[in-house]
């Protein structure tokens, strides 16, 4: 039996990290995992929604994981997400996930056609054939994949030894407890609602906003974790709160988490990636607002 504790807990996605070209800069990306390895949190996800993956290319992806691990490898538990939407840069990038020793790799499926089933499931396992000795966690968010995690399908992936779970970030918490009945582990995806998700049964969470208050989320697990459901309810919901005011700025909503982090002494790691929309001019009081909605939050309940 594999040893699955280490994939329980608080694990922010990690962000695209830029220069003032817009280019990768290493310097950020290992400033910004020994932030979070500071912060306590379990884990990193690398390379998914967050780190901008499909506006980047191949050796840009394995770049930013190179400097992750070189930062944190060994003292936190690593994901990589490696899916691109054609299965040899995949197999690439999952290949050298592994051989960097990332604890798993993820993948979403191939955007944009829809394949049927058996499709995909060649194409999680070829991905899962070339990092051999790696777990592998199915990314299920149908929101911006198109296509939706199945029952059968989980089944039939589950036939791989290497297959441990599912992050799922579709919105229905019982998606959460579907998984778990057919013996996954599930990491909730909609940081909205970490709470509900741990009650279903979700050994944790990967998020988008985590980064940009690990404080926050990490009391969120600690409370579910204690059996505090009172408090842990009132800290998810300033934690929902703060999303809708960051959703509230123009800009893309990584580029307003972006700043967030730097004016809550997190590292400067860039904006984002056109077409990714950054901040215009009205969105600083949106950033002003966050930032001291997250200080008031993290001083009443951290």
């Amino acid at each position: 039996m594999k040893d699955l504790t280490k994939y329980q807990g608080i694990f922010p996605a990690f962000y695209a990290c830029y220069d003032g070209e817009g280019q990768v800069s290493p310097e950020a990306v290992r400033g910004l995992a020994k932030h979070l390895l500071d912060k306590g949190v379990k884990g990193l996800y690398v390379g998914g929604s967050s780190g901008e993956c499909i506006y980047q290319s191949v050796e840009e992806r394995k770049l930013t994981l190179e400097n992750v691990m070189a930062e944190v490898g060994g003292k936190m538990t690593i994901i990589a997400h490696v899916a691109c939407n054609n299965t040899a840069d995949s197999r690439e990038l999952a290949a050298h996930a592994e051989s960097l020793g990332v604890d798993a790799v993820a993948a979403i499926p191939p955007i944009y056609f829809h394949l049927p089933p058996a499709a995909i499931a060649k194409y999680w396992n070829d991905i899962s054939d070339a990092a051999p000795n790696t777990d592998f966690v199915i990314y299920n968010i149908p929101q911006l994949a198109g296509v939706a995690l199945t029952v059968p399908l989980l089944k039939e992936m589950l036939k791989n030894p290497r297959v441990i779970g599912v992050k799922n970030s579709s919105m229905p918490v019982q998606d959460i407890q579907m998984w778990r009945d057919e013996g996954a582990l599930v990491f909730n995806g909609p940081d909205e609602q970490l709470f509900s998700g741990l009650a279903a049964g979700a050994a944790g969470g990967i998020g988008g906003t985590y980064a940009a208050m690990p404080e926050l989320y990490l009391e969120i697990f600690r409370c579910f974790q204690a059996g505090d459901m009172a408090k842990g309810r009132e800290i998810q919901n300033e934690c929902c709160r703060i999303i809708y005011k960051m959703c509230a700025a123009q800009g893309n909503l990584y580029a307003v988490i972006k700043e967030i982090l730097r004016r809550t002494g997190g590292p400067d790691v860039g904006s984002v990636r056109l077409p990714l929309a950054p901040l215009v001019e009205g969105d600083s009081a949106v950033v002003d607002a966050c930032v001291e909605m997250i200080r008031e939050a993290v001083a009443q309940y951290c």
